[in-house]
């Protein structure tokens, strides 16, 4: 590994090195993905990765290539102490809001989990359930905490396999290419259409409306 990646790798890890040197055993990182598109479910990541870990490449999922964020899914679950993800669907999404069903992805993250952690850190989300587990909110938390950062590449790479499943079921929308999200690619498609069961009704009268 290049010395300019350890440091960064290093600099990702700070907030975890302090949490340890209190005394705590283990940190599970928590991410989502899927808030913002028009079809599909949200996702939540949970993953506990240990101390020493430093693997190459870990960083924001936004900031990492499809193919490569494949790669790290594999070597990070691999690697991490516990894993488990959550998922709200689009019909929950419609039924409770975006918000509280991520909230409720996130506590069957938690639920998912085989070991108990010590501490989460979770990226912005608060008001959420984690099962009597001390938990710490940080805002942009998957470019600042290396364990949330494995957790956004588990929960963005979960999503999109999901969605590329999907696009066998109903190609004409092409969620291979968009996951999902309000492309003009995607628009078109349900202009041409109409919807599908995957797509989250609440998003599309809010967001698409006003295009037709």
């Amino acid at each position: 590994m290049k010395e300019k990646e350890l440091e960064r790798l290093m600099q990702l890890k700070q907030i975890e090195k302090e949490i340890y040197e209190t005394g705590i055993k283990t940190i599970c990182g928590i991410d989502e993905a899927g808030r913002g598109p028009l079809a599909g479910p949200v996702v939540v990541a949970a993953v506990i990765m240990p101390q020493n870990s430093t693997i190459e490449g870990v960083n924001d999922s936004k900031k990492v290539t499809e193919k490569k964020r494949e790669l790290l899914y594999e070597t990070i679950t691999q690697e991490a102490l516990a894993w488990a993800v959550g998922i709200s669907n689009q019909q929950e999404i419609d039924e409770i809001n975006i918000l509280q069903a991520t909230k409720k992805a996130l506590t069957k993250a938690v639920q998912g989990l085989k070991i108990k952690p010590d501490r989460i850190l979770v990226d912005a989300l608060t008001n959420i359930n984690t099962l009597g587990i001390p938990y710490t909110s940080i805002i942009k938390g998957d470019a600042k905490c290396y364990s949330i950062a494995a957790a956004s590449i588990i929960a963005k790479v979960t999503r999109d396999r999901i969605m590329r499943e999907w696009d066998s079921i109903y190609p004409q929308y092409g969620f291979i290419k968009h996951k999902g999200y309000g492309t003009k690619m995607h628009i078109e498609a349900i202009q041409q259409y109409g919807l599908c069961p995957l797509h989250r009704l609440s998003f599309v009268k809010n967001i698409i409306q006003n295009k037709f």
